[in-house]
């Protein structure tokens, strides 16, 4: 047989590669190929393949006579309109995707590129694991990748696609990328699987329940998107990688827009209620005030009283940070400190200006959240916020109390522009509660309590249920009307663009983890 004979069947093995009978099983599965998700993926005809032709070098336990060409994993780079990425996609109808020596370095050495040139790093994860017959020489595989995705991170955007199982010491690597993307019904992430917890533990779970999309993106907030099905999941990618920069040198993206950036929106008149504690949706406001179509939330699911996720103001993309009054009253908690604070940090890494949108009454109290940490939570947000050398700009669309005024963009956290709405109250705490604190002799010395009490509130009302106090310090640049919101952020982040800051030189700082 030639080399070119030798060459094709080879080629032809990898593109099979475990070979139809698992292909089919793979499709019954409701999962398409390694080779059919690139494709789904990249543009048409961009994919070029690298280490087509890598097999594993193990021959003990049997494996001598088990070789696929490409061991596992397809690996390479392409295009996602007309912007180059590079990919691995593990092919669990080999070995079922499971990473060995070989496997590992494919993976390696596409990262290794993806940082030389400056561009995306996208996982498809599908592996049963470990390969169990290359013993430590897989772990080591695993450390490897570890160490390529810190060393990456901060410098090129690294998305995960989970596609099948990801388990045990694998779900690091996904962990530590910037975005996960999961598909409902047909992925799962555990460190220990069902099996083992009923033994420890003797608790009944099954792998949806423990570690499913739907889990993920609602519970943990280890999923930032749960997809229908994987070509979902793939459009999701790709619609991701439309608003992030290729590495941390370059611009953030901009797309052509025919939304007038003096457009006012006559809407926002009644959208925020007079009344501090009536609920209202925050994406309603900031669908009306970014380019008509362009907001992409990020983490939807899972804490939802804080909304994260990029928008568009005209046409160049911004990340949107912004308390939600329909869930929770917009109170930060744990979970929604450490959403925003990752958010923050990854807006931050790669130079997209932050916006935040602010109505919230502080920090929610109780036990559970004091027990769990909420103090060193709390603090990730304005740790990030600080830290954050972006332009930032802030607008109080209602109220902003306590030290949740401080944490959320505040111009005492280095906030570029801060604005408000003629609605928005800037104080410790609401005023029945401050009241009760601040005059309490002289509510219990009143003839008529609750007239005293009446009297009070509406004094201190007039103090801080206005901004006019805060934009008398400083501490807002500019009172607004809602209508206006659009025009004044288009001109503040075009003030903006080319904002320099800079922090102190140190090796890095020790963030609250």
């Amino acid at each position: 047989m030639t080399i070119e004979e030798r060459l094709a069947a080879l080629q032809t093995e990898a593109e099979l590669g475990g070979g139809q009978a698992r292909i089919d099983r793979q499709h019954a599965a409701g999962k398409l190929t390694a080779r059919e998700r690139i494709e789904a993926l990249c543009d048409r005809g961009t994919f070029v393949e690298l280490d087509k032709l890598v097999t594993h070098q193990c021959r003990d336990f049997g494996m001598g006579e088990k070789t696929i060409a490409g061991d596992g994993v397809v690996t390479g780079y392409g295009d996602v309109d007309g912007r180059k990425i590079f990919l691995f996609a593990q092919d669990f109808t080999v070995f079922g995707g499971s990473l060995g020596g070989a496997h590992a370095k494919k993976i390696c050495k596409v990262m290794d590129l993806a940082m030389k040139v400056g561009a995306p790093v996208i996982g498809l994860n599908d592996s049963g694991g470990a390969r169990i017959q290359e013993g430590v020489e897989s772990l080591a595989g695993y450390a490897d990748i570890f160490t390529r995705n810190v060393l990456a991170s901060g410098v090129v955007p690294q998305i995960s696609v989970i596609m099948g199982p990801c388990a045990g010491g694998a779900v690091y690597s996904p962990a530590m990328t910037d975005f996960v993307v999961m598909v409902r019904d047909t992925s799962y992430m555990f460190i220990t699987g069902p099996d083992v917890i009923k033994t420890v533990t003797h608790e009944d779970v099954t792998k949806e329940d423990l570690g499913g999309a739907g889990s993920h993106s609602t519970k943990s907030g280890v999923a930032h998107f749960a997809a229908a099905d994987e070509r979902a999941a793939l459009a999701t990618v790709r619609k991701l990688l439309s608003y992030i920069p290729d590495n941390n040198l370059g611009r953030t993206p901009v797309e052509p827009s025919d939304d007038p950036v003096d457009r006012r929106a006559p809407e926002l008149a009644d959208l925020v209620p007079k009344q501090p504690n009536k609920p209202y949706d925050i994406t309603e406001l900031i669908a009306l005030v970014a380019d008509k179509g362009s907001f992409f939330e990020v983490h939807q699911d899972f804490a939802r009283n804080m909304v994260v996720g990029f928008a568009r103001f005209a046409g160049r993309s911004v990340g949107i940070v912004a308390n939600q009054p329909a869930v929770l009253a917009g109170c930060l908690d744990i979970n929604a400190s450490v959403k925003a604070a990752r958010f923050v940090r990854f807006c931050d890494a790669f130079n997209i200006p932050i916006v935040t949108f602010v109505d919230v009454p502080g920090f929610l109290p109780g036990v559970d959240q004091e027990h769990g940490g909420i103090i060193n939570h709390g603090a990730k947000l304005l740790y990030a916020y600080v830290e954050a050398t972006v332009p930032k700009i802030t607008l109080i669309t209602r109220k902003a109390y306590g030290g949740a005024y401080d944490v959320m963009g505040s111009k005492h956290v280095r906030a570029d522009i801060n604005l408000a709405y003629p609605t928005a109250e800037v104080a410790v705490m609401g005023s029945e509660g401050a009241v009760n604190i601040i005059f309490r002799n002289e509510l219990k010395a009143a003839d008529d309590v609750e007239a005293e009490r009446a009297r009070l509130v509406a004094d201190y009302k007039d103090t801080f249920a206005n901004p006019l106090r805060v934009a008398r310090l400083g501490y807002i640049d500019d009172v607004i009307a809602p209508e206006d919101t659009r025009p004044r952020l288009c001109a503040a982040l075009d003030m903006l663009a080319d904002k320099r800051e800079a922090n102190p030189p140190k090796k890095h700082g020790c963030i609250p983890l």
